[in-house]
């Protein structure tokens, strides 16, 4: 299960105190998510600005996903844990996360093992500012 599940935080995910005001609802936990839904949620927190919630729903996937995507949805999950860096301000953090998240994704680009619902070129772009 997410570590998000454990405690209450905040809207980047940092642990808070419980009944704290800046808790933040978390990513529904399941067991399994599909390719698709992973993708479209994780968009979905993305363009409402909750980075640790996309790290969150591919980490999800990551955990179901078959072996031959898992590496793919590793760097995803990778990729908004570097989105939440960012967002905190965490430069150090941002560019190494960001740069694992690129050599994992280009391996998974060479093996052909990305799902075709992931917009590579947007994660690559992103990636490339990030690292």
């Amino acid at each position: 299960m997410p570590a998000s599940s454990d405690r209450p935080r905040d809207k980047l995910g940092r642990p808070v105190p419980a009944g704290d005001d800046r808790v933040f609802p978390s990513v529904p936990e399941r067991d399994f998510v599909s390719s698709e839904d992973a993708w479209s949620e994780g968009m979905d927190y993305l363009v409402r600005d909750l980075p640790f919630h996309v790290h969150e729903v591919f980490e999800q996937r990551w955990r179901c996903a078959p072996e031959p995507e898992r590496s793919t949805w590793q760097a995803l999950a990778q990729w908004g844990a570097a989105l939440t860096h960012h967002a905190r301000g965490n430069a150090i953090g941002q560019h190494r996360i960001a740069r694992r998240a690129q050599t994992l994704l280009e391996s998974a680009e060479d093996d052909g093992q990305i799902p075709s619902v992931i917009d590579v070129d947007v994660v690559r772009q992103s990636l490339a500012q990030l690292a």
